[in-house]
């Protein structure tokens, strides 16, 4: 043998090849298949077996400029899945084929068979330098089956293939059946955006944008490989712009899904392994498609202008105050400053506030007893009873409060005042140790600020500086890894162009640079502006009072409510993260990173409330670390409300006792100003004073005002804590930020309601900003409720609530809400800070406390 034929037959000789089977031994006859000439639009019917294939031809010539496209469609009534018949359709620069039954695989391995399929080839387009060309395809029907198999053949050239600008297009699509068409931009186009509608919600479907490149993958186990998909229920939209398309024309293909899991349908329990006729009938789904030309590069310009310049505009009437605040300022200066107020009508400069208990007011054990009229023994034994009275809340002896620090900017001790109608120290005994005594002054039935503003202003005021500190670090370690998640995330979604992983609102997201929803981020910039104006105004009052403190103004030092601005700073760098945080988590919101926009929410609204406390409670606010690990706490409760929340009678339960519980302890807590002590005796002691006060007697509370405010509080409290437990609302961080700004509300009602009542005034500016808010907050939170999408739900429902923008065609309702919501907590800490302006010229024992 030679070598040449050696050669030739080495693959056989070593197995590697199979040898040629004899026409009638189980292999095809190796004589040509005759090739059929056939004409479009026309059916073909035949049979085919494993030794008759059928070969068809179709001819027709293509011209410049004319896309043309051509659809094939088959069918057979085999539902034999060992024998399957096999289509194989060649073109000039692609192959395509299929069988029937065509089968596809669905959850948990079910299988859904098809015995009608329809493709369109991939069409091609001539150049001009070509001229007309004649193409050809060649559609080869076989099967390798023992029998005969009737099948149908339709091949048809499609006359509506490229579609239209602002032209609606109707068709149809099933799994076996995918429709895709073709796009080119106008010359005057850059971006465009594609709309697509169904009236049905089932069945689920999948939107994709795709290259011009061959072949197209129209199918549902490909349709995923190539371009940018979304998955449908009864709209979506791809926002595609022209840079991102070399030839500046894209398919947009349509495929429908065989289960309905991916968009939240549930699978038919009737199908099993097999088909099912009725159910593959059912999965046919009739779209509209409709292109529209997006936003241009001016409407960014306008929309990034319109941002900053409203918001900026707070700058200027902020700028405006002051400078007429500082025109007043120098005018009194310049006639003379007024006296202050001491209550009486009186000039209060030669009275300094006193360590003691101002005239009306009394200890919560001793009745309003004229004390001219008691003797010393008398007195004494009151005092006594009173500070008995109080260390039964605490189990702290009498002096367990210790000596508190003096101020430096308290005036001369109790005894050196000199209104006539102070009694003389030797008619009685004064009990000088009471004033030192916490348990006792915090009993006092009459609270006025000087009780609770004992401690050295400078300690004070380094105890809340801390606020501001802990919350940056705070910021810097939360926003790094926060950047970081959502980069990755966009860039993810870029890379693979799966755009279920973004809960946008698809039909108002115009993309910038890597961004998909550019709107979204920048309409954040108001809370990042505003809490930059925040501070720029809590640093100048801080600036003024500084100032004042040095210069040993009296007014400062003895007069108005203690100025101690580190809540202030914290709740502007709180301000400024929600804007920072809420534009990472619109870079991508999903189920994953939704604690992003919640978070600094709920910080926000617990300074909020502390501030509010901390203006007639400075002493016994609560410090910086116990407030920040509180707010740790409710953000846990947060994640592990959506992660375990949903449909979990369990964690509702449990949450709903911990709510109750904790809002018992709070009120305690408040009630008895912080010296109700919470450890291990607390329950002897909470049966004692239900026995003494509810059972032994039954008389008024002590303190009516603050029961008043503890009882409302605990009624809104529980009645949240049963809604959730009956609804169980899915939005679990919604509900949880609802319970905040409904306690945060309350508590102001209140305390307006108390100053009111105190003879205390409003003044313009606070009256001002308290409208303003209400107004603010309610337009804000009419947008906040237009959900435009729903984390909570799969992607193709959240699609169903998207909706147009209605703000200079680029801002959808929820940046309203950015917007509202930001200039809204402004005027919020506006409130905060000049609510109590009007009691600069008033005395701290003359301002009561509730």
């Amino acid at each position: 043998m030679s070598g040449f034929a050696l050669l030739c037959g080495l693959p056989w000789l070593l197995g590697v090849l199979p040898p040629a089977l004899p026409a009638g031994a189980g292999g095809r006859s190796s004589r040509p298949t005759p090739t059929k000439a056939a004409v479009f639009d026309r059916v073909y019917a035949g049979t085919v077996n494993i030794n008759r294939e059928e070969l068809y031809s179709f001819n027709y010539t293509s011209k410049p400029g004319q896309v043309d496209a051509v659809r094939v469609y088959v069918k057979s009534d085999s539902e034999d899945l060992q024998y399957p018949i096999l289509f194989v359709v060649r073109q000039q620069k692609g192959v395509l084929s299929w069988q029937v039954p065509l089968i596809f695989r669905g959850l948990y391995q079910r299988t859904y068979n098809y015995q009608e399929v329809s493709r369109t080839l991939c069409p091609s387009e001539p150049t001009p330098e070509m001229g007309p060309s004649e193409q050809i395809i060649f559609v080869d029907v076989a099967s390798m089956a023992l029998f005969d198999i009737e099948y149908e053949l339709l091949v048809t050239r499609l006359k509506s293939f490229q579609l239209t600008t602002d032209k609606a297009f109707n068709f149809t699509a099933s799994p076996s059946q995918p429709q895709y068409f073709l796009y080119k931009f106008p010359p005057d186009v850059d971006s465009v955006i594609i709309k697509v509608v169904s009236e049905t919600v089932y069945p689920c479907s999948v939107v994709s944008v795709q290259d011009i490149v061959c072949p197209v993958y129209d199918l549902d186990h490909n349709v995923e490989f190539n371009g940018v998909y979304q998955s449908m229920t009864k709209q979506a939209a791809i926002t595609v712009q022209k840079k991102d398309f070399l030839g500046e024309q894209f398919f947009v293909v349509f495929v429908i899904k065989p289960e309905d899991y991916a968009c939240g349908g549930s699978v038919p329990s009737s199908i099993k392994g097999k088909g099912n006729h009725t159910w593959n009938l059912q999965r046919t789904k009739s779209l509209q498609v409709t292109i529209v030309p997006s936003i241009k590069e001016s409407d960014y310009v306008q929309a990034m202008l319109f941002s900053f310049l409203s918001f900026l505009s707070f700058y200027l009437g902020s700028l405006i105050v002051a400078f007429v605040h500082y025109v007043r300022v120098q005018r009194k200066t310049s006639a003379g400053r007024y006296s202050p107020d001491d209550g009486s009508g009186t000039v209060a400069t030669s009275h300094p506030i006193t360590t003691g208990t101002p005239e009306g007011s009394s200890y919560g054990a001793i009745e309003k007893l004229d004390l001219q009229t008691l003797s010393a023994g008398q007195y004494s034994e009151a005092t006594a009873n009173t500070r008995q009275n109080a260390a039964a809340f605490t189990d702290e002896s009498s002096s367990s409060g210790g000596r508190q620090l003096s101020s430096p900017e308290r005036g001369p001790p109790h005894g050196s005042d000199t209104d006539s109608s102070v009694e003389e120290e030797s008619d009685f005994d004064t009990m000088p140790e009471i004033e030192s005594d916490k348990n006792v002054i915090r009993t006092k039935m009459f609270l006025y600020l000087s009780d609770l503003s004992r401690k050295d202003r400078r300690i004070v005021s380094k105890k809340y500086k801390i606020y501001f500190w802990n919350i940056i670090t705070i910021a810097v370690f939360y926003a790094l890894p926060v950047i970081q998640l959502v980069i990755t995330y966009q860039t993810v979604v870029n890379v693979t162009g799966n755009q279920d992983i973004c809960y946008y609102n698809f039909l108002c997201a115009h993309p910038l640079g890597v961004l998909s929803a550019f709107n979204n981020v920048l309409s954040n910039v108001g809370h990042v502006l505003l809490g930059c104006l925040f501070l720029l105004i809590v640093l100048r009052r801080d600036i003024l009072h500084r100032r004042s403190l040095e210069a040993k103004d009296p007014y400062t030092l003895e007069y108005g409510i203690p100025k101690h601005f580190g809540l202030f700073y914290a709740m502007g760098i709180a301000l400024m993260m929600e804007g920072v945080l809420s534009a990472c988590y619109h870079v991508c919101p999903n189920y994953s990173n939704f604690q992003f926009d919640t978070s600094f929410m709920y910080m926000i609204a617990g300074l909020c409330m502390l501030k509010l406390y901390q203006t007639r409670h400075p002493d016994i606010n609560a410090s910086a670390y116990s407030a920040y690990a509180s707010f740790a706490v409710v953000i846990c409760l947060a994640v592990v409300g959506v992660v375990f929340g949903k449909n979990n009678v369990w964690f509702w339960v449990i949450f709903s006792v911990i709510h109750i519980v904790a809002s018992l302890a709070l009120s305690t807590q408040i009630y008895y100003m912080g010296r109700f002590k919470i450890d291990f005796g607390i329950f002897r002691r909470v049966v004692m004073v239900l026995y003494t006060d509810c059972f032994q007697q039954c008389s008024r509370p002590m303190y009516m005002d603050r029961m008043v405010l503890l009882i409302v509080g605990n009624l809104v409290n529980w009645s949240f804590a049963v809604f959730g437990l009956v609804y169980r609302p899915r939005d679990f961080a919604s509900y949880m930020l609802g319970i905040f700004i409904c306690n945060l509300l309350l508590y102001l009602a209140f305390y307006i309601i108390m100053k009111l009542r105190s003879s205390e005034k409003l003044l313009p500016i606070p009256l001002f900003c308290i409208v303003a808010t209400a107004v603010v907050w309610a337009a804000a939170l009419y947008f906040f409720f237009q959900n435009l999408s729903s984390w909570e739900e799969t992607p193709a429902e959240s699609r169903e609530k998207n909706r147009p923008c209605i703000l200079l065609g680029f801002f959808d309702d929820h940046d309203v809400w950015h917007f509202l919501s930001a200039a809204a907590l402004f005027f919020s800490f506006l409130v905060l800070l000049t609510l109590d302006d009007d009691l600069d010229s008033v005395r701290r024992d003359k301002i009561p406390v509730f």
